[in-house]
């Protein structure tokens, strides 16, 4: 019996590594001799720098950069010989800040312009950004800013020849344009802090932003799927440093041969905090799926919605590890959740077993 275990983080709770950790303890408990493969997993987010460690090595960096309101903060991001994986919420990131700190219209990208930064002059030639928690809605300004202190010699973007030679891939599952009805300001700047009258004039500063940009260029990536992603990050590597927009999930599954781990597993668990249908629009447990071949996939989570969409989608079991009568601020305790895990996989043992 070969088990392949990829559960994403439960957020605020578990680790990638402490769920699947969990989960191999229940199996094990019920099968000894199970083969088990447990694969930290992120889809861009949380985690993103640790699943890629796991999967392919390399080196944490440290480096004293600016947070979004550019006070110094130390970050650290993945270097694994010419390719760097760098996750924005490091530097840029949302939980960065206070409350009361929050504010879209003066957090600024900076700090992960200094990180893509250090990277390059480290040697990174492929360099993969993590779009997960951003606290800014700067259309990437600042971290272009940054880029073009350390880098350009005249002050100006076209003299920035350091990064000519190098390739950036951002991770996201974000598929909002720059601006408009579905842009960054309006879908995601208010959980940043964003009053109305503020989504609007971010809003309108991007709008002035693309077509500054557009004229410059000759191009425009503004509407592009992700371009909104990160409060605009996404544009500004699509748009000023030629970045390709990938699934995170399925960038992270390509890079470790997810598919070819699977290919003789007898099942896959997978998981999230929370499951319901908007897993099915590319969230890590649907990532998993694809790529699952006919290997049947279990999925857990601490909450289960929409459980016949999501089984009808192709997912053999769904279940929910939490008693329904249990309150949230139990649940979220790490060692309940832990052994909530465990107990799940005894229903398992029919399928272990086998």
């Amino acid at each position: 019996m070969k088990v392949i275990i990829a559960i994403d983080s439960f957020k605020g709770c578990l680790t990638s590594k402490q769920a699947n950790e969990a989960a191999a303890e229940g199996i094990r408990r019920v099968c000894p001799n199970a083969k088990i493969v447990e694969i930290p997993v992120s889809d861009g987010g949380e985690g993103y720098m640790e699943a890629f460690h796991a999967a392919i090595g390399g080196s944490f960096e440290e480096v004293v950069v600016r947070d979004p309101l550019m006070r110094p903060v130390t970050a650290k991001y993945l270097l694994h010989d010419e390719m760097a994986v760098i996750e924005i919420a490091q530097a840029s990131g949302l939980t960065l800040l206070t409350k009361e700190e929050r504010n879209p219209m003066v957090a600024t990208s900076y700090g992960t312009g200094q990180l893509v930064a250090d990277a390059v002059c480290k040697g990174a030639r492929h360099i993969i950004i993590g779009l997960g928690g951003s606290a800014t809605s700067d259309c990437g300004m600042g971290m272009l800013k940054a880029l073009i202190d350390i880098f350009a010699k005249h002050g100006q973007w076209d003299d920035v020849e350091a990064l000519k030679d190098v390739r950036f891939t951002i991770a996201s599952d974000v598929e909002n344009p720059l601006y408009g009805e579905k842009g960054a300001a309006h879908v995601f700047a208010p959980q940043k802090g964003a009053t109305p009258e503020m989504v609007l004039r971010l809003d309108e500063r991007a709008i002035k932003f693309a077509e500054l940009s557009a004229k410059h260029f000759g191009y425009d990536r503004s509407q592009q799927a992700g371009a909104g992603a990160a409060g605009g990050l996404g544009y500004a590597f699509m748009q000023y440093l030629n970045a390709k927009s990938m699934s995170g999930i399925q960038l992270l599954l390509d890079t470790i041969r997810f598919k070819e781990l699977v290919a003789d597993a007898d099942l896959i668990i997978t998981g999230e905090g929370s499951a319901d249908r908007q897993t099915l629009m590319g969230k890590l447990p649907m990532g998993i799926l694809e790529q699952a071949g006919h290997t049947p996939v279990y999925l857990i989570a601490g909450r289960i919605s929409d459980r016949e969409e999501l089984l009808n989608a192709g997912f053999a079991r769904v279940d929910c590890i939490n008693p329904p009568d249990i309150t949230l601020e139990e649940a979220m305790r790490k060692e309940v959740a832990r052994q909530n895990i465990i107990i799940n996989t005894y229903k398992y043992e029919e399928t272990l077993l086998a």
